[in-house]
């Protein structure tokens, strides 16, 4: 028998939606709308860089020609790794088909774990939200998972990230103010690793900006970008867009808008700095007509977002994604259908960076309960997207004539040895109904709930230095807000 020796022989479970002649016929279709139609960018400074790079701009209008597009696409690095903060060790290889999970970030409203009331996010909570994604096996990154409240709002932004850093060694995508704000969390972070060349060398923090749909580049937006290229510190620049709200109705014209903002903040990042790190990212829904709210449990976003890994793979760009989220107000059935599904085809497509496990209430609260429950279905998408091996010792040929007719397995060696291919529930219940009752007849979310208050209670992050803990709070005490200046 012939063993095969290419593991893509094997694995995996994989999907696609887009075929590559679509894909090249929406990047050209991008290209074409980024030259035509332009782009607004609302920073003096970013004009001046495209300018030189030779866009042609008129007042905030630029207009990118499609050679320059190209050539930044050529530029961009196709290798982007995250690493542990508190031993550099490189963890999360942001490229290909891998897919790696975790939370969002600035959500007002939090459901409390204790008192399961909705209350407003605070520098408290973040921690807590911290410490659970630290502790679940399935979550790779953390984002804050929530919006400090209990500070001026200016500054509201080093406090996440502390937080945040306190209670996790885990790589941290960071949503700040502005370039200030910005400034102030790369320093925190430097500290952390040792200095500006070992955070750039290996880096623990992404850097997380958004353009505003249609088709502007806000000033800091602009900043941003450019201090991320500058720095050497993976960017990811997410179009969050509305099929007919702030997209064309269609989902190719969602594509296509989408594409124009993700690929004029790329240029704009490596004619700051050729080379500079960026992942393309998108959160691409519909505006819901009904409610009129930004759908995040759509199958539309699962559909685009799963097309969007298909243009990233195409590019050969990594990507930022969204998967475990619901547009559920609680924990419910509505909340489990939603988010599972996205988790699935998340893992199936293929997008590497997965954020927004946990919102609940499309993006307007955060429920850890179902950070816990994702984290299982997390491990459930990763065995579909395993495979099936198939060689000389898992055709099992020996041991099936050894145990015979009317044999068992269960005592075998062969099974002992590869029993742990399958995957082992944490929280899911299989018990039979007299065990699940006597175990007090609980429902997965109560499981879950209970989950989350015992980590929050008990467990113990990689805890930092005493003394790099202190310079980090002496750069947050002395954090100066920065009213948003008017557009020049």
């Amino acid at each position: 028998m012939t063993t095969r020796t290419n593991i893509k022989a094997y694995a995996s479970t994989k999907m696609n939606v887009l075929s590559e002649a679509q894909c090249y016929e929406l990047l050209m279709a991008a290209e074409e709308a980024m030259w035509r139609t332009g782009t607004d960018f609302h920073d003096k400074e970013s004009r001046e860089i495209l300018k030189k790079a030779g866009c042609w701009v008129d007042g905030k209008r630029v207009r990118i020609p499609a050679d320059i597009t190209e050539r930044c696409l050529r530029s961009c690095q196709k290798h982007v790794v995250l690493c542990n903060s508190r031993t550099g060790a490189r963890e999360l290889f942001v490229e290909g088909n891998n897919a790696y999970f975790g939370s969002g970030s600035g959500t007002p409203f939090t459901r409390n774990p204790f008192t399961h009331e909705r209350q407003r996010s605070n520098r408290q909570t973040i921690g807590w939200a911290t410490k659970v994604l630290d502790a679940l096996p399935n979550i790779d990154f953390a984002m804050s998972l929530g919006l400090v409240q209990d500070v001026p709002l200016l500054i509201s932004d080093r406090h996440e990230f502390e937080q945040q850093i306190l209670h996790t060694d885990k790589p941290i995508i960071t949503v700040c103010n502005d370039q200030w704000g910005q400034e102030d969390v790369i320093k925190m972070a430097e500290i952390v690793a040792g200095g500006e060349e070992e955070l750039r060398r290996n880096p623990f923090i992404c850097l997380y900006v958004e353009p505003i749909s249609p088709g502007v580049h806000c000033q800091e937006a602009c900043q941003k970008v450019v201090l991320g290229a500058r720095k050497g510190l993976p960017t990811i620049f997410t179009p969050c867009i509305m099929a007919g709200g702030t997209a064309p109705a269609t989902m190719a014209g969602v594509m296509v808008q989408g594409l124009c903002e993700s690929l004029s903040g790329m240029v704009l990042s490596q004619c700051a700095r050729e080379g500079a790190p960026y992942i393309m990212g998108g959160v691409y829904t519909i505006l819901d007509m009904g409610s009129t709210i930004f759908s995040y449990g759509a199958p539309e976003l699962h559909l685009l977002l799963a097309s969007l890994a298909d243009m990233a793979h195409y590019l050969n760009l990594p990507m930022f994604g969204t998967a475990g989220c619901t547009d559920s107000c609680i924990m419910d059935e509505q909340a489990g259908i939603e988010a599972a599904l996205s988790i699935a085809m998340t893992n199936m497509a293929g997008p590497n960076l997965n954020h927004d496990t946990g919102y609940c209430e499309y993006g307007t609260t955060s429920n850890l309960d179902l950070v816990v429950i994702a984290d299982q279905v997390m491990g459930m998408a990763r065995r579909l997207t395993s495979g099936i091996r198939v060689d000389q010792e898992t055709l099992a040929l020996e041991t099936i004539e050894k145990v015979g007719p009317g044999g068992n397995f269960a005592d075998e060696e062969h099974t002992e040895n590869h029993i742990e291919e399958n995957y082992i529930p944490g929280l899911i219940n299989r018990a039979a109904r007299s065990i699940w009752e006597s175990a007090g007849g609980k429902t997965l979310t109560q499981v879950a709930n209970e989950k989350v208050r015992d980590i929050i209670n008990y467990h113990e992050p990689v805890p930092l230095p005493k003394d790099v803990a202190a310079k980090i709070r002496n750069i947050v005490d002395n954090a100066v807000g920065h009213m948003p200046g008017e557009d020049d």
